[in-house]
């Protein structure tokens, strides 16, 4: 009667939202004030006052029809314009408005380009610790994701595993640095050693392997750490990027597909773009806010409260005895659990009200997420029940 792949999405949650929905509960039990929830990346950092004051100029002076009828399937032509030119002045790139894509946010930026890129027996490879969504984004198409396990020590890549999965099926390698859940940016290093595997392996098996980056947190980056833009590396990269964390704005969803000139077969790959945009209903991208974030492109949102929650929630859990490494961007920390089965350590924080999220489901087993992007008061208070949790465990040992 329906379909059964469908209905198993759908009734099953993922773990970060059945336990979202468990601290919303519990909530009502307890007060919202004794809730510890680390389980959403949903930025808690206002919206900056230059993309509401954007806003509401365009609404009052702008008229109606262009700001809430359809644009054309790749975006207002003014706004890709705009946004190229400010990738440019950043990234000293040289890219024009027909080099964007507009989409509804990152997940179908990556949504799209896994459509428009599947062909029969294709394969796509990431690298854990990876943002869980991916598996199922790209089992959609037909195609096949293998996850490269994580090179521990410090979440760059871990090549040697990676040298023996990549094969003549490999169409694509997901990249997303600043990293969901573990806080890493690739190196240049990295960046440079991976586009120089690829480039062999496109001669060894005669046929392009992209990079597909999924930069959502490309501008939460601490202490002025290099975030590099792929697409000067590596000639077939695919770029998708959004605007829910950087302007916090993860309910408008708005976001944008860069496709280089230098890509082999750039029509090809532009007019896949645009008939799996198509296939997948994607009309147009929120007509309003292509406007918006085209004319406050490249302005600074305030990171400092990311910053501020970052060194409190890990200082406090190196104090209790976690063993964590600092994050150069995003909004996560990513510690050992305390014991080796992370599901059960998180069900166990439940007994403190701290909502924890399985490194299992990110691909690397042992480990927890905790996201910062929430109130200071709420990493301040919650610090004291980490170390009962800490100390509940050392008394077993």
């Amino acid at each position: 009667m329906v379909s059964q792949e469908m209905y198993k999405l759908g009734s099953k949650k993922s773990t970060i939202r059945t336990i979202f929905e468990y601290g919303r509960m519990r909530a009502k039990i307890v007060g919202e004030e004794n809730i510890y929830d680390f389980s959403l990346g949903n930025p808690n950092v206002p919206t900056p006052k230059f993309i509401t004051d954007e806003l509401i100029n365009i609404l009052k002076n702008e008229e109606p029809c262009s700001i809430h009828g359809y644009t054309v399937a790749p975006g207002d032509p003014e706004a890709r314009e705009l946004l190229a030119k400010s990738i440019n002045r950043r990234f000293e790139t040289n890219f024009s408005g027909n080099n964007l894509f507009m989409t509804a946010g990152a997940a179908a930026a990556i949504s799209i380009c896994f459509k428009a890129l599947s062909e029969e027996n294709d394969e796509f490879i990431t690298f854990a610790p990876y943002f869980p969504e991916y598996k199922c984004f790209v089992e959609a198409t037909g195609a096949k994701l293998t996850v490269i396990p994580a090179q521990l020590e410090d979440f760059q890549i871990n090549f040697p595993e990676f040298l023996k999965k990549i094969n003549k099926n490999t169409k694509a390698v997901i990249v997303n640095s600043p990293n969901n859940p573990s806080g890493a940016v690739y190196s240049e290093e990295t960046i440079i050693k991976l586009a120089d595997i690829l480039r062999e392996k496109e001669k060894e098996y005669n046929h392009p392997i992209f990079i597909i980056s999924d930069e959502p947190y490309r501008e939460i980056a601490y202490n002025n750490v290099k975030v590099p833009y792929i697409t000067k590396y590596y000639k077939n990269t695919l770029v998708c990027y959004s605007y829910s964390k950087s302007f916090s704005l993860a309910g408008e969803r708005i976001g944008y597909i860069v496709v280089p000139n230098e890509v082999d077969d750039f029509h090809m790959v532009y007019g896949a773009i645009a008939g799996a945009s198509r296939i997948l209903t994607h009309v147009n991208a929120p007509s309003l806010f292509q406007k918006a974030v085209g004319r406050c492109a490249g302005i600074p949102s305030d990171i400092s409260i990311y910053e501020k929650n970052k060194e409190l929630l890990y200082n406090g859990l190196i104090e209790a005895g976690f063993k964590c490494n600092k994050p150069e961007g995003a909004f996560y920390l990513f510690p050992k659990a305390l014991e080796d089965d992370d599901i059960a350590f998180c069900e166990k924080a439940k007994k403190y009200d701290l909502l924890l999220v399985p490194g299992s489901d990110f691909g690397c087993p042992g480990y927890f997420r905790a996201s910062y992007c929430i109130k200071t008061s709420t990493i301040e208070k919650s610090i004291p029940l980490f170390k009962k949790l800490a100390e509940e465990y050392n008394k077993l040992l």
